[in-house]
């Protein structure tokens, strides 16, 4: 069997302290995501989870970015930062219906970001699970938990994960539970570790160390010395992996991301 594709990226494009540094001097703002395609291998939108989009902005992100690439999106937050998660309904139909199928081969992950107040409860997270769709316009979808609350480091977590097929985010960060388990078909990794005085974001030993975590994942392996709430399971089969430095020293990010691209032997544009 082949190993999965890995793709690595950062959180939107539109960011101020890009511009100048990683975008030329001079860059239009209205071509940075072509920009910025061209040099990652995926994005995660942030403004998806803020407010609807319409279909022709779907369409036209599609048109923008070359072949191969992929936009991961955050689910609105009506669905998701709420007491009882089964109430959401509504929510959920209204975001999956809002023009996502534009993104056609581009779409890649839908992440459910849960309240870091958010206390981990079996059958409510059930009732929400059976409220995402496998597909929207003959599109087969992909979801991810983000969880992060502490609770939700327990095995019975992960069999309901599982279950439903959803990955677990895993999360660097210093604020949030870092759950490595697989409980997917696909490996989602936010990174929020990076910091301003790396050119880099990262010291250079960091994302070699990154890259065989990635490799591993998609070979089907398990990467050592994760933090993990179960023993890796034996079964193995290639994942595809998603890769993105979030938050930290943001203005680094798109520099991280480039390195680990590079330390995975991919050929980046300067």
């Amino acid at each position: 069997m082949g190993a999965g594709k890995i793709r690595v990226g950062i959180g939107g494009w539109n960011f101020e302290p890009w511009r100048d540094g990683f975008y030329p001097k001079g860059w239009p703002q209205a071509r940075e995501l072509e920009y910025a395609s061209r040099r990652l291998t995926a994005i995660e939108i942030n403004s998806t989870y803020y407010g609807a989009q319409k279909p022709a902005t779907f369409a036209k992100w599609r048109k923008d970015t070359p072949d191969g690439f992929v936009f991961s999106l955050k689910a609105i937050r009506y669905a998701t930062q709420r007491r009882v998660l089964a109430d959401g309904a509504d929510s959920i139909k209204r975001f999956v219906d809002s023009g996502i199928a534009e993104l056609g081969d581009k779409l890649g992950p839908i992440v459910w970001q849960l309240a870091s107040t958010h206390r981990f409860d079996a059958s409510d997270l059930t009732a929400f699970l059976e409220l995402l769709p496998a597909q929207v316009d003959g599109l087969p979808l992909r979801h991810a938990l983000d969880v992060r609350h502490a609770s939700f480091q327990s095995p019975e977590y992960l069999a309901l994960a599982r279950k439903f097929n959803a990955a677990t985010v895993f999360t660097e960060s210093d604020d949030y539970p870092p759950i490595a388990d697989l409980t997917g078909e696909f490996v989602y990794t936010r990174i929020m570790r990076t910091h301003s005085d790396e050119p880099l974001g990262c010291q250079a030993d960091v994302f070699p160390a990154l890259a065989a975590s990635a490799q591993a994942w998609a070979e089907g392996g398990e990467p050592a010395g994760l933090p993990r709430i179960a023993p890796p399971a034996s079964a193995r089969a290639p994942r595809d992996g998603f890769v993105f430095f979030i938050s930290g020293a943001k203005e680094r990010a798109p520099h991280a991301a480039m390195a680990l691209r590079r330390a995975l032997g991919e050929t980046v544009e300067p």
